[in-house]
């Protein structure tokens, strides 16, 4: 088994927004390939993955190398597509960071929002569906409004959402009210009418309804499946269509799609979901390679958010694999009503996840 992987350390994209919340460091959200080259005799090879022959079977490195493969797994993540917003770019990204991708934008988030003026705005712009984690962009909210109530109080919080209605939201709405009342306003695409212009220089958002204008922003834009599963052609159009039995492509039987590069229907985005794609897609690989037996698809995700200290949410299901989609087989979320424990219970919960996944993956 070989991994590519550019990054010698990977910093999560999940609970990144716990660290922007204060309750987390940022050295504990980051992780080493170590354990799994020493523990796992796993072939670590630290380039960029720049090409797929897929008739070779045959990957390209930056160095110019080849590694040749019988069954292939691309797991690139997300790409963002910059110029769905007009005036954003990679060339803005520091001045209104997405933080969306590992990596460390979410420290350079953390650090404009700790410094913002005293009564200052922080506008949020959430991407367009589908997108990486659905419920991220109102955690994120959460745990700035965190901050705010800590060290600027009169700080306000605008979200201009594309959407006009969000993962969660009763959840979270009944949350702000009760934590951060009259500090958070979500303002709809129904209601704005969309937004038609982000100026880095000035800080400002112009929308039909008004020029709003930030001391601070996070800037999502729309995604798409990262670079190389389009180089190596298993997409169809912006994502990768996959059997839901197998996680295999729909173009190509020798490469298998995970995550959020991949169209698993019903199933979102989300750390939780690659890595229950991954135990199918490696139980159908070792079974055709091996001979040994394959086990019926199952797959299960949960989102968890934390809305304040001890009061977080979540949502789930567990799937099964239909003939055209993966399907809904069960699912759960959060009621409104939850005892004050259970919403500690589930932070508890979630910080055993992280543990339990992180040791999953790089053990």
């Amino acid at each position: 088994v070989t991994l590519v992987e550019a990054s010698k350390r990977y910093y999560t994209c999940f609970f990144s927004n716990i660290y922007l919340g204060g309750f987390r460091n940022y050295g504990s959200i980051g992780h080493n390939y170590y354990g799994l080259a020493v523990n796992q005799g796993v072939n670590v090879v630290h380039e960029w993955a720049v090409s797929v022959d897929s008739a070779a079977r045959t990957v390209k490195l930056g160095s110019g190398n080849t590694i040749s493969y019988d069954k292939l797994v691309v797991s690139p993540g997300i790409d963002l597509k910059y110029d769905s917003i007009n005036g954003y770019s990679a060339a803005v990204q520091d001045k209104m960071p997405h933080a969306w991708k590992s990596g460390t934008q979410v420290q350079l988030l953390r650090n404009q929002v700790m410094n913002m003026k005293q009564g200052g705005t922080f506008v949020m712009v959430p991407p367009p569906n589908p997108y990486r984690c659905p419920p991220g962009p109102y955690e994120r909210v959460s745990m700035i409004a965190h901050q705010f109530k800590q060290s600027n109080p009169t700080g306000k919080i605008v979200i201009l959402d594309p959407k006009p209605k969000f993962s969660k939201q009763g959840l979270f709405e009944a949350g702000w009210q009760k934590h951060y009342p009259g500090m958070i306003e979500w303002i709809s695409s129904d209601t704005h009418g969309g937004l038609k212009n982000v100026n880095a220089s000035t800080m400002e958002f112009e929308t039909d309804l008004d020029t709003f204008k930030a001391d601070a922003a996070c800037v999502v834009p729309a995604q798409k499946a990262g670079a190389i599963a389009m180089a190596a052609g298993v997409n169809n159009g912006d994502w990768c269509p996959i059997v839901p039995a197998s996680m295999q492509s729909q173009a190509d039987e020798n490469i298998y799609v995970l995550g959020d590069a991949s169209v698993a229907k019903s199933m979102p985005k989300s750390g939780f979901s690659a890595n229950s794609q991954a135990k199918v897609a490696a139980n159908h690989i070792r079974g055709a390679l091996t001979g040994s037996k394959v086990f019926d698809a199952r797959y299960s995700n949960t989102c968890w958010s934390l809305i304040a200290p001890d009061d977080d949410v979540k949502v789930g299901a567990s799937y099964v694999a239909g003939a055209e989609a993966i399907d809904v087989e069960s699912k759960f979320i959060s009621q409104a009503d939850d005892s004050s424990e259970t919403r500690a219970a589930n932070y508890q919960e979630s910080i055993d996840w992280y543990n339990g996944i992180t040791a999953d993956m790089f053990s």
